[in-house]
């Protein structure tokens, strides 16, 4: 139970409101006004019996320290942490790491997605907003916060709907004749089996089955920076997947051991010093081979794995089949990401209604002798 003092002081009577937390610590609120204390006093009693009393001390604990807190407890790959991490330090931090998380309002969340909306992509502004939103949320669970500051609808930029425009047969084809020599084998593999760029740096001369002609997906090179490059588990769980490997990717392969031999822990691809591709080379020699080839300057890796979701659709390949050999979690990401690819079905639904419902119905009148014409 709480209990009320009145106080006279210099400047008038106060009156002093107490109550013992649920932590067995006191604490304290003095007021001018007696209405004013029992007011605040009732609103820590209900808070206590109701179980959504906060301590006020946890509260004090900025957004930067409990954030490294949080994100050290997590579960994440190496890469998804790097990547948190750098999400954190470029945008988050240097408008709330150094707040108190009770003192970080509704207000403040709309300030921070409206000036990262005018310096970022849509997308990622959507990204960077529900990080915050996630670390809020631990916040409200650890008792730090009685309730989050991210409004339950934050009005977020939408992506302007750009769709996929994948690279067409001949662009790849330039591409793989206009980078370095040692990569031209690289574009074929990633136009032929849609890895993922890591994938594709990452894959090994033990994962290609040439009897067989499958490749094996089941890790990944991350290259953090500070770091050397190491295998890491790829993306997801769906994206171990064992790729079917046509004649062209395997006579590639062939062509290029032949030529430069196998790189470091029997790495296909590697570098002319004989080390691992890490990404800021892999750009470089795409850049390269974008000026040579006469491609946009915003292609890069990532279009050969939409040519090769675009050359399983034309070939008349599902949205089961496309999951599977992308690897994607989920059906959804697939459709999203390529569903305007698919072939137009007007013509094939008019067809179908004119088959079954334009073919003569049958008489349902009665007969003569009762039974139906």
């Amino acid at each position: 139970m709480g209990w009320i003092e009145k106080r006279e002081r210099d400047k008038g009577t106060a009156w002093k409101a107490a109550t013992r937390g649920p932590d067995g610590a006191t604490r304290s609120k003095t007021f001018t006004r007696q209405t004013d204390a029992k007011r605040w006093l009732a609103a820590q009693e209900h808070a206590m019996a109701s179980g959504s009393w906060v301590n006020p001390d946890l509260g004090k604990v900025t957004f930067g320290a409990y954030a490294a807190s949080w994100a050290a407890q997590q579960p994440h790959r190496p890469s998804t942490a790097a990547t948190v991490g750098s999400r954190l330090r470029t945008h988050l931090l240097p408008a709330l790491g150094e707040r108190p998380l009770a003192s970080i309002r509704p207000s403040d969340m709309r300030s921070l997605v409206g000036s990262l909306s005018k310096a970022l992509a849509p997308g990622t502004v959507q990204v960077v907003y529900r990080l915050a939103a996630t670390i809020f949320r631990a916040a409200v669970e650890d008792g730090h916060l009685v309730k989050t500051p991210c409004p339950a609808r934050m009005a977020l930029p939408r992506p302007d709907g750009h769709k996929v425009e994948p690279m067409t047969v001949e662009e790849v084809h330039a591409m793989a004749e206009s980078v370095d020599e040692r990569y031209g084998a690289a574009v074929i593999a990633g136009g032929g089996l849609g890895l993922r760029q890591a994938e594709l740096f990452g894959l090994t001369v033990d994962r290609v089955d040439w009897l067989r002609r499958t490749v094996r997906v089941d890790r990944q090179l991350l290259t953090l920076v500070g770091s050397a490059p190491a295998f890491a588990p790829v993306k997801t769980e769906a994206s171990v997947r064992t790729i079917p490997a046509p004649t062209v990717v395997l006579e590639a392969f062939t062509a290029h051991l032949r030529a430069f031999g196998e790189g470091p822990d029997r790495l296909i691809f590697s570098t002319a010093e004989g080390r691992p591709v890490r990404p800021e080379k892999a750009s470089m020699v795409w850049r390269r081979g974008a000026a040579r080839s006469g491609l946009p300057g915003k292609t890069g890796w990532h279009d050969l794995r939409h040519f090769y979701a675009s050359l399983l659709i034309q070939a008349g390949g599902n949205v089961k089949v496309l999951q599977s050999r992308l690897g994607h979690k989920s059906a959804l990401v697939t459709l999203d990401t390529y569903g305007h690819l698919w072939p137009d079905s007007e013509d094939a639904t008019r067809a179908a209604v004119d088959r079954l419902l334009g073919a003569p119905a049958p008489s349902v009148l009665p007969a003569e002798d009762g039974k139906r014409l």
